[in-house]
């Protein structure tokens, strides 16, 4: 049953892209939500559930496993854990005839564990949103919608409730009414969901941006790419772009210590009639490295955004003076990069740019904020050449499609190599250029100022969960003390009787 649960989460990692089997996310947690009931205890539920969260992360990040070399085993058994509270929590509750307080404890508390332990594995120190059951529906826009008022949490809470609904419908042992509840309640959520979303209105419009894209693919050595990003550039004049975006680490070089790379940009910037927008990757003349996002026009640099969330062991080795030597054995980062302040936004053409490099595109909270500093839209930078060809090219853009419905802004994600992608603030799909394609592509952005409920209320959807939690455990810890109670009462008078019998 073990290898059973590790099979059934695998085939939940079908759901995200690139295999994109939205429509099992509604039921593919059943399967394993029965082999947890049936455990026949506490100790065989948490095997089944590592076992499923096992199979689940190394189907979903298979791609990343090479990078981490004998340490592979180790991330994946840990990754395990995170689902072992859920293997607990829905054993407890599945594993004897579910009552109807019991489907009422169900249908709340189980997505409620599942979105703490998302939330909790989101830690920027932990890998980010990367992989989240609500990623799954970024195609489905009526469902989709959902995300502007709880963000991606709010469309993991509601997958797993319709989940827990249609597994308690199909356990043996329950009551015929308790099952039916349980399978209507799973069935009107799911269309709640979806007619929420056909009747939202659309984002009033705030004018248009042309945005073009440079995606050269991988080219070794810095001034090779540089020469192909200033050339694919010049092939954009007379196509009228407000703003010319180069991926994460287009310029592997500091422009200000190389006078000629920032003419040549200058150059480049006039050439095609708007500002770029480039990366650089490079160390400065302290020895200091840093991704930077630089705004170049026809008379230089205008504005300058510093990474602030570096990837783990990717771009930083955390904890270095105890876990360097990880680096010697894995494709760790070598050299730590030096983070930025603070959010910034870019004035281009009359228009406000949000941008953010690579990683940060995973965190919410970095484009909610964004969008509360008034940006009309969200540009990210990104690179993807360590995983060529792999699954993370497919994943890392359609997750823009949530982020950008959540904040009610625009995404446009260019890649030096990977998938280029944009959507607009409703989640459609304005551009995709995938990773065997080279070359530029122009889009035309409308933009929007609008404030989703969840730019407004931030992450509260993992807030109520975790009050749901506490407030379930703390109804447990009364029920087993006035049992306690009771048991210790029943003991009492069963001695009294005894007394006065003899």
């Amino acid at each position: 049953m073990r290898l059973a649960a590790a099979a059934a989460g695998a085939a939940l990692a079908l759901t995200l892209p690139p295999a994109g089997a939205w429509w099992w996310a509604w039921a593919g947690l059943v399967p394993l939500l029965v082999m947890l009931a049936r455990a026949g205890s506490f100790r065989e539920a948490a095997w089944r559930g590592w076992s499923a969260a096992a199979g689940f992360f190394g189907t979903l990040l298979h791609w990343l496993l090479p990078s981490l070399g004998v340490f592979a085993p180790l991330a994946v058994a840990v990754a395990g854990l995170f689902w072992v509270p859920f293997g607990l929590v829905a054993h407890g509750l599945l594993r004897r005839p579910v009552s109807p307080v019991g489907l009422l404890a169900a249908l709340p508390v189980l997505p409620s564990v599942w979105v703490v332990t998302e939330a909790v594995r989101s830690w920027k120190h932990l890998g980010g949103a990367w992989g989240l059951l609500g990623l799954s529906q970024w195609q489905v826009r009526p469902v989709l919608a959902v995300a502007a008022l709880g963000g991606v949490w709010l469309l993991s809470f509601l997958l797993v409730a319709v989940n827990t609904g249609l597994a308690v419908a199909v356990l043996r042992g329950a009551d015929r009414r308790i099952r039916a509840v349980a399978g209507g309640a799973a069935v009107v959520l799911a269309l709640a969901a979806a007619v929420s979303g056909v009747l939202r209105p659309g984002p009033a419009e705030a004018g248009t941006m042309r945005v073009a894209g440079v995606q050269p693919g991988v080219v070794p050595g810095p001034e090779r790419r540089l020469a192909e990003h200033l050339r694919l550039t010049r092939g954009l004049a007379g196509r009228a772009p407000d703003v010319v975006v180069w991926g994460q680490s287009s310029v592997a070089l500091d422009p200000a210590r190389r006078p000629g790379a920032e003419r040549a940009l200058r150059r480049a910037a006039a050439e095609a009639g708007a500002d770029l927008l480039v990366n650089v990757d490079a160390a400065d003349p302290s020895g200091r490295i840093t991704k930077s996002t630089r705004q170049y026009s026809a008379a230089g640099l205008r504005g300058v955004y510093v990474k602030q969330r570096l990837v783990p062991f990717g771009e930083y080795v955390p904890l270095r003076p105890l876990l360097g030597w990880i680096a010697d054995h894995t494709a760790a980062a070598g050299q730590d990069r030096a983070t930025g302040d603070a959010l910034t936004i870019l004035p281009v053409a009359g228009h406000r740019i949000g941008p953010l490099i690579s990683y940060e595109s995973t965190f919410p909270d970095m484009r909610r904020e964004l969008a509360r500093m008034g940006a009309d839209v969200v540009i990210v930078q990104g690179s993807l050449t360590t995983f060529h060809g792999s699954w993370a090219h497919a994943q890392q853009a359609a997750s823009e499609a949530v982020r950008a419905v959540e904040s009610g802004r625009p995404a446009v994600l260019v890649e030096l190599d990977g998938t280029s992608a944009a959507f607009d603030a409703r989640g459609g799909r304005l551009a995709w250029m995938p990773p065997d394609r080279r070359g530029t592509f122009v889009v035309e952005v409308p933009l929007s100022r609008e404030v989703t409920p969840y730019v407004r209320w931030g992450d509260w959807l993992p807030a109520l969960a975790g009050g749901v939690l506490a407030a379930a455990a703390a109804a447990l810890a009364v029920r087993r003390a006035g049992r306690g109670r009771g048991g210790r009462l029943r003991a009492r008078i069963s001695r009294s009787g005894s007394g006065r019998g003899r």
